[in-house]
């Protein structure tokens, strides 16, 4: 392997969900075993960019910006996962990214921007007509990436 191809990140998008969790757990152990870092990412969905949203306008200074508080929550999230988890290393030397916009596309451009060896994420299991109806960010993105992409899902008792 040479000395790039290690420094490759396997990309772990995460929404905060108990899938989450297990992606990162099973990114964590394939870091481990390749010798490669861990990205992180958290993309805030972008409703202006959704069909039948408008951008508030004027409202700034009362409200947070939505960013700042998933940045608040993506730093909360990751230390409780390295407390829960202090023997998995690669956790605790992941980069955290947060990004704004529609979630494929950007965790696609992530993927691509990072040079990202492959991409490790949770699904939400959805099946029948939620999934039809809302569809999988996870099979849009094994259908359209051009690396390896691993899907997991929580398997603990709900």
């Amino acid at each position: 392997m040479t000395p790039k191809a290690s420094k490759r990140p396997i990309l772990v998008p995460i929404d905060f969900s108990p899938g989450s969790e297990a992606a990162l757990l099973q990114a964590a152990e394939l870091a481990a075993a390749l010798q490669a870092p861990i990205t992180v990412l958290h993309v805030v969905h972008d409703l202006t960019s959704t069909p039948g949203y408008k951008a508030l306008k004027g409202a700034k200074k009362q409200l947070r910006r939505m960013e700042d508080i998933a940045a608040d929550i993506l730093q909360g999230y990751m230390e409780d996962i390295q407390k829960k988890y202090p023997e998995l290393d690669p956790l605790h030397k992941a980069e955290k990214l947060l990004v704004v916009g529609i979630p494929v596309t950007r965790i696609l451009e992530t993927a691509d921007k990072t040079e990202a060896r492959m991409i490790v994420m949770g699904s939400q299991g959805r099946t029948g007509l939620s999934h039809v109806l809302l569809g999988s960010k996870a099979e849009q993105i094994v259908r359209l990436a051009n690396i390896p992409v691993t899907i997991v899902k929580d398997r603990r008792k709900k």
